[in-house]
């Protein structure tokens, strides 16, 4: 079974950028703590500063183990797991807007 990977594409607006550092570190710490995590980067464009200038991939085991994390996230609009976490790019301040996404590889 391929990996899954949550790719959130994220729009910090000047400014806020140490806000989506941060942010992005608590979600780190917490994903490290479940099972199926894999790994996570973070991205920063350095080209320039369209709207989407930030993008943090979270790959997990599998699509299970993605909704195990994720699991009441997707019945709520705060976007709140059953450990209370804010899920699906839902954990991020305003103005700060985050445009979740969930893949799995299909070629390279």
């Amino acid at each position: 079974m391929p990996h899954i990977h949550a790719i959130n594409c994220i729009e910090v607006p000047h400014g806020y950028e140490q806000s989506a550092i941060d942010v992005r570190e608590v979600y780190v710490d917490y994903f490290k703590k479940q099972a199926g995590f894999v790994s996570s980067t973070f991205y920063r464009a350095s080209t320039s500063r369209d709207a989407i200038n930030f993008v943090n991939i979270v790959v997990w085991e599998s699509q299970e183990a993605y909704d195990a994390v994720v699991n009441a996230g997707y019945g709520n609009s705060d976007g709140e797991n059953e450990d209370g976490m804010k899920v699906l790019g839902k954990g991020f301040p305003d103005p700060i807007k985050v445009h979740p996404g969930v893949y799995e590889i299909i070629g390279n």
